[in-house]
């Protein structure tokens, strides 16, 4: 598989970065300021790129699309990241591209694909989704999902030559707070506070993630701790740290593990 990129940011590198790392090919295009995520976080940056061939080219001359539609002319798959107003302002949406190559797969991830012009980020995302409980989150969950969707699309299409997809961040965001969406993870929901066996604890010193979910784990828990299933176990977390409930939870096979 060839691959030329004009993907920026998190999700269009990370979905090359793992078709790379099976066997495909990629030519990342930059503007001429570069990649942001350079700016941010370099080292990862560096580790996404370490096998693609980077290069720098302004699409707003005439020369930066004649270098670019060379390398379509030898590629599979072509990857963007953009509105689709500004792709079709160079010409480079699915249906320009389809009359120059007619062979070429086209994949463009975007924020929504029912609002794809709409401006946004990660963070957006999440707080539309309903998963942001006022405090920043942990990882870039809509573009890492979305990576992977981007991944398993160009995957998809190569069946397809001239085929194009439109992936979407927060579609894949939506599908995966579903659970949120049914009550499962809600507050109070099963898994979402209201259960005693699916629980994070505080402990004499850290914090515990207990998921003793299925009888049998359930059993083996309530019978280690000396208690009757479906007493609060908080009490007794209390007298030993994570470190050590984690210990004594692997010891008796049971899904148990301190906060990191």
């Amino acid at each position: 598989m060839r691959i030329v990129s004009m993907a920026q940011n998190v999700p269009g590198p990370v979905a090359v970065s793992r078709l790379v790392a099976g066997g495909a090919t990629a030519i990342k295009i930059e503007p001429p300021w570069g990649d942001g995520l350079a700016a941010l976080c370099k080292p990862w940056y560096d580790q996404l790129h370490a096998h693609v061939r980077v290069t720098r080219l302004d699409l707003k001359t005439s020369a930066g699309i004649v270098g670019l539609k060379a390398l379509l002319a030898e590629s599979d798959v072509f990857l963007a990241s953009q509105r689709p107003s500004a792709l079709a302002r160079l010409h480079l949406d699915a249906a320009s591209l389809a009359r120059e190559f007619p062979q070429l797969r086209h994949v463009n991830i975007v924020g929504d694909t029912a609002n794809p012009e709409e401006p946004g980020h990660d963070l957006t995302y999440q707080a539309r989704a309903g998963l942001l409980q006022g405090v920043m989150p942990l990882t870039l969950l809509a573009d890492m999902a979305g990576a992977e969707r981007a991944h398993a699309t160009i995957k998809d299409v190569m069946r397809e030559p001239g085929g194009s997809r439109v992936v979407g961040l927060y579609d894949t965001l939506r599908d995966l707070a579903a659970p949120l969406y049914h009550g499962l993870t809600s507050p109070g929901g099963h898994l979402g506070g209201g259960n005693f066996s699916y629980q994070i604890y505080a402990t004499r010193e850290g914090a515990i993630a207990v998921g003793a979910l299925e009888p049998h784990f359930r059993e083996r828990l309530y019978e280690g701790l000396g208690l009757s299933e479906g007493d609060d176990p908080s009490a007794v977390y209390a007298t030993r740290t994570a470190i050590e409930w984690e210990q004594w939870a692997a010891a008796r096979d049971l899904p148990l593990v301190a906060l990191r």
